[in-house]
């Protein structure tokens, strides 16, 4: 009897046993396999950048391969103030890694020696190789990103359109070797002024690129505006949306804010409505956000580096990763002819970006007289800068 009492125990606990490992070889199977069939098999779940590997009982995010991000003009000082916020993953996010490609001209080779030095004491994970190179056939070879920042820079005094011909050509070349050594999805932002029409000019001379993978930095004038917008709403930059930059990067353009929002302590509400002063936002507003760039030159005798670098990292990442629905961004980009803006100039429009890396121009705003007078004003401006920079290529 006693016997069959303690075997009686014995089974049970032996069952237990069993039923449990074998619930757990189960929970652990199902789990492997669907990280197996969702990293191999696209059809059963949406594709992510990130691997999945099942590591001591846990699920391990691996990164995904290295992006190749060009950057000229590497010894500058907004690639200075850039670097290391494309490093570290304030751009392409925290879980991708990089390959850095920094090109500079060769008499700055020793300067770009030491940002890669500092580069390298930043001990960053994500950065996997970082290629200094004054040669544009090593530096344009298989790019994802270029970012174009190297060009003679605006002096006190100076227009953009006076930096025309020094830099055109410095464009045309840059557009050439994106042509024969980038890949075809790259994605470019030019930074070098007159930034609009530079791009222009890489655009035309990269036929083989879609000219939608084109765009100019106006970025660093929505942060303006949105910054004079909160400043006198009392609120931070980041509670101002849907500021618009029309046209070309200089004193032509034409910061609109009869779209946005501002969020208030009441909550939110119309940017015209909350600042009550249609005289203010179509002057001193204005006036401040066109020449702001100038002022910043006239203060510390070199043009805008730190905010320049911001705004450059704001662009690419929104284009890269996408904005929130009902949410757009500046960018100057290849017009279609939307608002009646000439097809082919690269003109700063309300964009909205997806994390695809595509962007779509907002349409259907409503466009007044005043406003309509200062896009005009700015599609004058890019199609005489085109013009002049086609004669100087031809």
């Amino acid at each position: 009897m006693l016997v069959h009492i303690y075997l009686s125990i014995y089974l049970s606990i032996y069952l237990s046993i069993y039923i449990y490992i074998s619930n757990s070889i189960h929970i652990y199977l199902s789990i492997y396999l669907s990280i197996y069939l969702s990293q191999e098999y696209s059809f059963f779940c949406t594709p992510t950048r990130h691997r999945q590997e099942f590591v001591c009982g846990r699920v391990a995010i691996i990164m995904s391969d290295p992006i190749k991000v060009l950057v000229t003009g590497a010894a500058g000082q907004i690639a200075y103030s850039l670097l290391f916020s494309v490093a570290k993953g304030d751009v392409f996010g925290t879980k991708q890694p990089l390959i850095l490609v920094l090109l500079d001209i060769e008499p700055m080779m020793g300067v770009l020696e030491g940002v890669v030095m500092e580069l390298a004491d930043c001990a960053l994970p994500l950065v996997k190789e970082i290629i200094p190179t004054s040669d544009v056939g090593v530096a344009f070879k298989d790019i994802d990103v270029a970012m174009l920042v190297g060009a003679m820079p605006r002096r006190e005094g100076m227009e953009r359109k006076d930096l025309l011909a020094a830099n055109v050509k410095i464009f045309q070349a840059q557009g050439k070797a994106l042509n024969e050594f980038a890949k075809k999805t790259v994605k470019v932002v030019v930074v070098g002024n007159p930034a609009n029409t530079n791009a222009l000019i890489c655009m035309k001379y990269a036929p083989n690129i879609p000219p939608e993978n084109f765009s100019a930095l106006t970025r660093l004038d929505q942060n303006r505006a949105q910054h004079q917008i909160a400043a006198r709403c009392g609120v931070g930059s980041q509670d101002v949306k849907n500021v618009i930059i029309w046209g070309n990067h200089s004193s032509t353009q034409f910061p609109d804010v009869a779209h946005a929002t501002v969020n208030l302590p009441t909550g939110p509400k119309p940017v015209r409505e909350a600042i009550d002063n249609d005289v203010y936002l179509k002057e001193d507003f204005l006036k401040t956000v066109q020449q702001r760039g100038a002022a910043v030159i006239k203060a510390r005798k070199m043009s805008s580096a730190m905010s320049a670098a911001k705004a450059i990292c704001d662009h690419v990442r929104d284009w890269w990763n996408g904005v929130p629905d009902g949410t757009f961004v500046s960018m100057a980009v290849c017009s279609d002819g939307s608002y009646g803006v000439e097809k082919g100039l690269i003109y700063s429009f309300p964009v909205a970006t997806k994390p695809d890396h595509s962007y779509q121009i907002v349409q259907g705003l409503s466009i007044d007289d005043f406003a309509r007078s200062k896009m005009d004003a700015t599609m004058a401006e890019l199609i005489e800068e085109r013009d002049t920079a086609l004669s100087v290529c031809a």
